[in-house]
């Protein structure tokens, strides 16, 4: 994807880690309800930006994300993170840990077969008694046509960038998000398009394939950037 490898060198001026810091707190209270994390896998961890304050209470990161360019990020955010460049579809590292997140790359398993992939993923690596988060940015019957403006600077480089979501077909399984960003450098400017296809699934349907794979099923809420909650996190327990 064009916003992650060939914009990856402007990628924290699109998303700053210091954005992070309300929700990642919010997902260590809510893990803190089910068990005492000394461990910590983050499925799609992207630049690292909620591991960065995730690992001030759970000494043990691992990070794994589609995107080296991603990964690479992360080493500046989190340097002592182990780091696995793998699909969360279908990797499998052989071990467990106390707690799973799995943030929004999780939007971009894009049909059933693909969410259950990656619930099975998480389920495999959450030891019993562990905890497993996952968060959707919407929901089926929440979603709304929305247009969302980002400006970032650092020195001579800056960006604006509009990020707009629309559902061509209602029908399926997929929304559509179009980023157009605008790129300065010094005197110079170029104009970036990237068009990502994500899933868009009802909360029945998460919550179905979440108790097929064996969790036992919650929810809690989050903290929004415009400062609003939404419950629309699941806090997840493997029982054992």
């Amino acid at each position: 994807m064009v916003l992650y490898d060939e914009l990856g060198p402007w990628y924290m001026l699109l998303d700053p880690t210091a954005d992070h810091e309300a929700e990642a707190t919010s997902y260590v209270e809510a893990l803190r309800r089910h068990v005492d994390a000394t461990s910590l896998l983050d499925l799609g961890a992207g630049a690292g930006n909620n591991a960065f304050f995730l690992r001030r209470h759970i000494p043990a990161v691992t990070l794994v994300d589609l995107s080296q360019a991603m990964l690479d990020l992360s080493r500046a955010v989190v340097p002592d993170a182990e780091r696995v460049c793998a699909d969360m579809r279908d990797v499998r590292l052989d071990r467990t840990f106390d707690a799973v997140l799995v943030h929004d790359a999780i939007d971009y398993m894009t049909t059933e077969a693909d969410l259950r992939a990656a619930i099975t993923t998480a389920f495999a690596h959450t030891r019993p008694g562990g905890a497993a988060i996952f968060v959707p940015d919407v929901f089926r019957e929440d979603f709304e046509e929305e247009t969302i403006h980002i400006e970032g600077a650092d020195g001579a480089r800056a960006l604006r960038c509009i990020e707009w979501s629309w559902d061509p077909d209602p029908a399926d399984t997929t929304v559509r998000t179009d980023y157009v960003v605008v790129l300065r450098d010094g005197r110079d400017t170029r104009v970036v398009h990237d068009r990502q296809t994500c899933g868009l699934f009802p909360r029945a349907t998460w919550t179905r394939l979440l108790e097929d794979a064996g969790f036992e099923v919650g929810t809690f809420a989050r903290p929004l950037d415009d400062g609003e909650t939404t419950e629309q996190a699941f806090l997840c327990r493997r029982p054992g």
